[in-house]
């Protein structure tokens, strides 16, 4: 089952708006019941609404200076509570992009920290490293030359010789070695 393919935040999204449409119904049916309702809130926007777009066609069609009629209270109610609902499901819609639009940055700042995070640890890392190759470095640079090197094999041999055979002296043992 694939859950990372379909972010659950779209699926919220439509559901929000499927949600704010019976929402917009509501206040519809409240505009056209309650008169404060649609005297102040309706009737203004609905009449506004009216004016520009009668205007606009009226200039589209080249009668310049006519006067527009306002519309009857029934029809601008009607049409108030109309504007009303789009304007809800509308603003709900917004809301939820600039939601989402938010969430996404704030994913997005948080990615950015991870990998700066990340960039800083491997920048540690890399300082250990350097650190420890110098160390390195410094005790290669002391280790004993070669020929104390060789100094200590022939001290080996001769430690070995003694514990092999006990009976015979230590000058016996190397020569005997070294041939």
């Amino acid at each position: 089952m694939v859950v990372g393919a379909f972010p659950m935040a779209k699926l919220l999204y439509l559901g929000i708006r499927q949600v704010s449409k019976p929402l917009a119904n509501r206040i519809k049916e409240a505009a056209r019941r309650s008169e404060f309702f649609k005297t102040y809130i309706c009737l203004p926007p609905a009449q506004l609404y009216h004016w520009v777009e009668m205007r606009t066609k009226m200039r589209i069609m080249g009668f310049r200076g006519t006067v527009i009629k306002p519309l009857n209270e029934e029809a601008a109610a009607e049409l108030g509570a109309e504007l009303l609902g789009e304007a809800t499901i509308f603003i709900v819609g917004g809301g939820c992009l600039v939601l989402e639009y938010w969430r996404h940055q704030a994913q997005q700042r948080h990615k950015e920290e991870e990998q700066r995070a990340a960039w800083n640890a491997l920048r540690d890392e890399v300082g250990h490293l350097a650190l420890a190759l110098e160390a390195l470095q410094a005790q290669v640079q002391a280790a004993p030359p070669q020929s104390a090197l060789e100094e200590l094999r022939t001290e080996l041999q001769e430690v070995r010789a003694q514990l092999c055979n006990p009976g015979r002296s230590a000058s016996q043992a190397v020569s005997a070695s070294k041939k």
